[in-house]
């Protein structure tokens, strides 16, 4: 017993001018530098966003939209002929070609809506994709981009401001119905977004989709991609398929086919978004066990990335 004691002394001394004179003085150093050991880890989401160009690497998207990154990223223009990246201080209009292409063509046949000089966009992705450091889960492969709700007028904003224009939102206070802010417009441009095979799901607040579903006419399969879902009212969030050849890529399951039954997505579902919730009798309160913490985006490590993004993070 004595010789294990010296000997985790020994081991916990090393490298110390800390006296350490009892058992549990060296027990309780030992265990200290454990944790401090785990925690010391740096966080994925603080390496990539330190990042401020893309990898000199081929374009591919690696893991899945919220566990993930992105070789050979793409910069959107700061300003187009049809549209204007939004909040630049982020840093954060990148993504894979596939989106960016989709970006110019989208904004193109929007400029054409009555209103519309083109389309407002906000975040893409980092420049190599991964945990962000602030607001989302996703956008890690560069195949979601957010489009504002505002309709331009003008494509000569100054970089400030596009730091102090705020979009609008389109939803009503009680969050169960669409706002005056919401136009035929809004559909039209989502109906363009969403028509797109590119496209594999699109998100926007439920209200607008309840509208949508009550007023489309004609052919409405696009409907079945847009996919009701919460903080959507300001901008709709659009979510491109893996591209072709992206075998690291991960499909999102379940799909909007699945989701819907095969159908629109016009159901008692969608229909429960914007209901009242219903009342409960009070219970008596139970004692709470206090549930572990979700890890989420922002909790990512390198080792819980797919391995290639370590390549992509340590290339030029």
């Amino acid at each position: 017993m004595r010789w294990s004691f010296l000997l985790l002394i020994g081991l916990v001394a090393c490298g110390s001018n800390d006296p350490i004179e009892t058992e549990s003085q060296a027990v309780a150093v030992s265990q200290s530098r454990v944790r401090i050991s785990s925690t010391s880890v740096p966080k994925a989401n603080r390496l990539f966003g330190a990042k401020t160009a893309p990898s000199k690497q081929s374009a591919q998207p690696f893991g899945s939209y919220a566990k993930g990154c992105l070789a050979g990223g793409e910069r959107l223009a700061e300003t187009g002929p049809t549209w204007q990246a939004m909040r630049l201080s982020r840093n954060r209009n990148y993504g894979h070609p596939a989106m960016i292409a989709y970006l110019k063509d989208l904004s193109a046949q929007v400029a054409l809506q009555p209103g519309w000089a083109g389309l407002y966009i906000g975040d893409i992705a980092q420049p190599r994709g991964g945990p962000m450091t602030s607001s989302h889960a996703s956008h890690q492969l560069g195949l979601d981009a957010d489009i504002w709700l505002l309709a331009p007028k003008r494509l000569n904003l100054s970089r400030a401001e596009r730091e102090s224009l705020s979009s609008i939102s389109v939803r009503s206070k009680n969050h169960r119905a669409i706002n005056g802010n919401w136009t035929r417009q809004h559909m039209n441009v989502l109906k363009t977004a969403a028509s797109d095979p590119r496209v594999d799901r699109i998100f926007i607040t439920a209200p607008a989709k309840v509208w949508m579903c009550e007023n489309a006419t004609g052919n409405r399969k696009w409907l079945q991609k847009i996919r009701p879902y919460y903080g959507h009212n300001y901008h709709f969030h659009v979510r491109l398929k893996c591209p072709k050849g992206a075998t690291g890529c991960v499909t999102q399951k379940p799909t909007v086919s699945q989701l819907s039954k095969g159908g629109d997505g016009c159901d008692k579902t969608l229909y429960s978004w914007v209901q009242p919730p219903p009342k409960v009798k009070p219970k008596k309160k139970k004692k709470v066990v206090k549930k572990k913490k979700k890890r989420g985006a922002r909790d990512y490590v390198m080792a819980d990335l797919p391995r290639q993004c370590q390549g992509v993070l340590s290339s030029q």
